[in-house]
């Protein structure tokens, strides 16, 4: 075995799990949008000179990339030891310099510029032409690094498949091996965010105000317009994760999420977005033209916050009470009911309760973790207070609105037992104060609807509020 006193190791994933060159793309996606009509014409002038444009009109944030930490400590063991460490990549030579200011662990680095990529057998050209052939080890994770492994002393295999790694036994010595871990189910779940179709429920809400429910050709049609809302809301979660990364990365529970951590490459996330996307709008079609409409109105609105709307103060919290709103109003168009005055208004000050609950817990995190401010919002710390007090507000309203429908004319008609209801109204005031009791101990989930479906005291005040409605319905006496 060949002793070498160099180790040239890869970037995009092997040091790094993750493609920078895509985290660049998604960089200047979020922040020079209809720059992305220009990667067509760098590309026709080759690879190499797409990376330095990218490189030079985004702003990659590299300390916040996932890292492989595991081979990171046993480079940080190599280098102890005496070896010379140099960073070689196909990455532009503007992201290879900065991972290496990061790291202040390389002694020298390799990298793309205008005119080369560095892949493949330019790479080992590259490096045999400073080091000489077998002159160097090299630690690499693709089919991309076979031709490198080929001219190396020794392969370390880092974050490979078992495919791979088959294939650099056979052209090189394997001195060291870092697996990769698949993806489970469980991963994609969580990138889809399976659990958050439980807002979609409000599709039905529509057809159980109207007291319809028993009306089965209309549940089959909103059972298929809630399948049709879930796979557009996952779309738009996948798309916002994506264009979220570096603010999630600087979470400290959202850095866990499957894009941020690169348990899911973004290559499957841009792939995976339009697919769903074009699943939601063909159920849509067959919903009914009223509905794709609301549908595209949402998609629309939706792609409106992740791209800038979010970054916005307070009309980031409206929009997302907005974007509530329209599942109901969804749901009414499925199925040709007529929505109710009453029931809009509850919906947008109870949602907009919600919202700013769920800035209001998100500025609590920023407070203990001792920031001042959230990043990739438009929000300090110092607006804490009135976030609270506009949502503890706008969620009492909710109960106003309450209180008037019950004496509306238009509850007569619907309810045996009309001032039955009257009972909601101190379970609504007790729940509001939960909620915001909650965020004020910093107890409260990033989604407030996620902590409704977990939490026991949440889930009480809807069995309550349930056998309210349902006797003040039927009017039974006891």
């Amino acid at each position: 075995m060949v002793e070498t006193k160099v180790i040239a190791v890869d970037l995009d994933g092997t040091l790094t799990l993750t493609d920078t060159l895509h985290e660049a793309v998604l960089v200047l996606a979020r922040s020079k949008p209809f720059m992305l009509f220009m990667l067509p014409f760098w590309l026709a002038k080759g690879v190499a000179y797409l990376k330095l444009k990218v490189a030079e009109n985004s702003v990659l944030d590299v300390t916040t990339l996932p890292y492989n930490v595991p081979f990171i400590d046993w480079l940080k063991e190599q280098k102890a030891s005496g070896k010379t460490l140099v960073l070689c990549t196909a990455a532009n030579k503007l992201i290879a310099r900065n991972v290496c200011r990061h790291f202040d662990l390389f002694d020298d680095f390799i990298a793309s510029d205008e005119y080369t990529n560095l892949k493949s057998a330019n790479k080992r050209k590259a490096l045999e032409g400073k080091y000489g052939e077998h002159g160097y080890d090299y630690a690499g994770n693709s089919s991309a690094d076979l031709e490198v492994w080929a001219g190396a002393a020794q392969a370390i295999v880092v974050n490979a498949s078992a495919t791979v790694l088959a294939k650099a036994t056979k052209v090189a010595t394997v001195s060291e091996t870092f697996p990769s871990a698949n993806p489970s189910l469980s991963v994609w779940l969580k990138a889809l965010r399976v659990h958050q179709w439980l807002k979609n429920l409000l599709l039905f809400v529509p057809l159980l105000a109207a007291h319809q429910f028993g009306n089965f050709q209309s549940l089959a049609t909103l059972t298929l317009a809630l399948i049709s809302f879930s796979l557009c809301a996952s779309s738009v979660y996948v798309v916002n994760d994506l264009l979220d990364l570096e603010s999630d990365r600087r979470h400290p529970r959202k850095k866990n999420r499957p894009f941020a951590s690169a348990k899911l490459p973004i290559s499957l996330g841009v792939a995976v977005a339009p697919l769903l996307i074009g699943s939601s709008v063909m159920l849509g079609a067959i919903v009914g033209a009223d509905f794709l409409v609301i549908l595209l109105l949402y998609l629309l609105l939706t792609t409106a916050y992740s791209l800038a709307l979010k970054r916005v103060v307070l009309v980031d919290c409206l929009t997302l009470a907005t974007l509530y709103t329209l599942r109901i109003i969804a749901g009414a168009a499925a199925v040709s009911v007529r929505l109710s005055f009453w029931l809009l208004a509850f919906s947008i000050f109870i949602f907009l309760s919600l919202a700013l609950v769920k800035r209001y817990a998100e500025l609590k995190v920023q407070i203990q973790e001792g920031n001042s401010s959230a990043h990739g919002r438009g929000y300090i710390v110092s607006d804490a207070p009135l976030l609270q007090t506009l949502g503890v507000s706008s969620g009492y309203i909710s109960a106003l609105v309450m209180a008037l429908y019950v004496q509306s004319e238009d509850i007569v008609s619907l309810y045996a037992q009309p001032l039955a209801i009257w009972l909601v109204l101190p379970i609504l005031l007790f729940w509001v104060s939960w909620v915001w009791l909650k965020a004020e101990r910093g107890e409260m989930h990033d989604d407030p609807i996620v902590f409704a479906a977990k939490d026991k005291a949440s889930l009480v005040v809807a069995a309550l509020t349930a056998v309210v409605f349902v006797y003040a319905a039927i009017g039974m006496t006891f």
